[in-house]
This record gives C-alpha cells, structure tokens and sequence, in this order.
C-alpha cells in the first residue's frame, strides 16, 4: 500500500513556504522534496509570524482514550503541534524524531513545560494504541497523540494554514494523504501561535531555540 503526501503552501508576513514528501505505508522506497520560496528566513529556522493565530478550539481523544481539550489542556503551557500520520515512512518520522531528540536536551523543569501534541490526519487508521506505539519509537515517550472525526481535525487546521485532506483510496488499493508537514509553535504567554517550522528544521535546530519557546521568547 502506498501513501503520499503533498504540504500546502503557509502564507506568512516572513515567508511562503511548500513543503513535499512522499512515502509507503508498508516501507516501500519514495521520493521527498521540499520547497521554500520568498521571505527572508534561513532553511530550518523559526519563521516569525507578524500576525500571531489563535490556537484552534479542538476537542479530540488521546492515546488514553480520554477526551482531549486542546486550548484546556495547553494552556500557558509553549506548544508544539503537528498535522500528520503513522503511515508515513519518512518525513512525519523524521519530524517527531528531531522534536524529541531536542526536548531530551532541556532540563527537566523546561521539559515538564513543554507540549508536543500529533493530530493524525489519518484518523480511519491511526488508532490510540498505534499512535502510542509510534509517537513511543519516536522518542516521544511524553507526546501527546491525537485522534477523531477528520472534518473536525481539517477545521482546526485550516485556520493555521495547514492543509489537510481526507485520505484518498486509489485504484491500486493504495492511500494517498495529503496534508502540510510545518511545525506550528504557540507561547505560553498568549497562546498563540507566533513560530513556524519546516521539514528542514534539524534536531539541533530545534535544541537551540526549545529553550527560547519554553520561556516565550522569539528564537
């Protein structure tokens, strides 16, 4: 089975940033690209936003199979979030991965801060317990995963300029999923989101500013 994904185009006041990849479900070989064009960030660093987003009302269930409230749950807490699925073999991995390679880097005062939260956007396949076991082996033994009605899911996405689209069974039996593959980044002090992340962001990218989020400070 074969999945793909294609990241939607963020429009910011510093940069218009596409993001690609393309993956199996079952570990089979794919291409990734990615595209950043316009602003004047460096590849892998913090985009800035001028206009900072609410955090989305959404209302979700954990990998407990408890009810999750977002905006309840993070609140005054820095938050990392992001759209994407199990099934990907490459680039959802290779985010989350970097993200808890970073956070075992901050004290653990800052550490117990910080909120890493994966929304699926596979939801019909990315059960609780396969969210879990994913996120686990992604070193993020703390992470929060996700799940639930897709329409819901899309909602609280669209608003942040992430795109999500409903997984798409082909002809050959395969799933394609498209969705964004950026990292958006909420302050404790307002709760909004003010930093941007791409797939280029490394792990040290990431160590170096984690610090900086956690105390609601531009990187």
């Amino acid at each position: 089975m074969r999945t793909t994904y294609l990241g939607a185009a963020l429009v910011t006041a510093a940069a218009l940033t596409l993001t690609a990849c393309g993956g199996s479900g079952d570990g089979d070989k794919a291409e990734q690209a990615a595209e950043v064009s316009g602003g004047n960030t460096k590849p892998g660093h913090a985009i800035v936003l001028d206009r900072p987003k609410a955090k989305p009302d959404l209302v979700l269930t954990d990998t407990d199979g408890k009810k999750y409230d977002l905006v309840k749950e993070t609140k005054g807490r820095p938050t990392l979030i992001y759209f994407g699925y199990t099934y990907c073999p490459d680039v959802c991995s290779l985010v989350m991965s970097n993200i808890g390679i970073a956070e075992k880097k901050l004290p653990k005062a800052e550490r117990d801060k910080l909120q890493v939260v994966f929304v699926t956007t596979d939801p019909a396949r990315d059960t609780p317990k396969r969210m879990r076991s994913w996120l686990d082996g992604q070193g993020g033994k703390d992470f929060v995963g996700l799940t639930g009605d897709f329409d819901t899911i899309q909602a609280a996405a669209r608003p942040l300029g992430i795109l999500v689209e409903k997984p798409k069974k082909e002809k050959d039996g395969s799933i394609t999923v498209n969705h964004g593959a950026e990292v958006v980044g909420f302050s404790p002090k307002d709760d909004k989101n003010h930093w941007i992340y791409t797939t280029e962001t490394t792990a040290d990218q990431y160590a170096k500013d984690l610090p900086k989020l956690v105390e609601g400070q531009n990187p």
